[in-house]
């Protein structure tokens, strides 16, 4: 599986609901399941982002569904960034 780590922000909608963060991250997972990714290590973070989140998933069309349908919720915004283990980060390298 390819590896994506994923920038996260809460909207006005998701500060104001804030407490109920943790639900979401839990429903999160499991949509994460549903489309046939897996939603890794997760951070709360301080700073330009609020979160960070490592995702695994087959293709980046399974990673733009989740992204989608995560945003249609209202409560946060993203980026996504398509992250390269070290060893393929050598093997890439390794070819120049």
């Amino acid at each position: 599986m390819a590896k994506y780590i994923l920038l996260i922000n809460w909207t006005d909608q998701g500060v104001k609901s804030v407490k109920d963060s943790p639900k979401r991250l839990d429903a999160a997972r499991k949509l994460a399941e549903t489309v046939g990714a897996r939603l890794g290590d997760f951070y709360m973070t301080m700073g330009a982002c609020d979160m960070v989140v490592h995702l695994d998933a087959p293709d980046d069309a399974t990673v733009a569904k989740f992204v989608l349908l995560q945003a249609g919720g209202g409560n946060v915004r993203t980026q996504t960034l398509k992250a390269f283990s070290e060893d393929e980060y050598r093997k890439i390298l390794g070819g120049l």
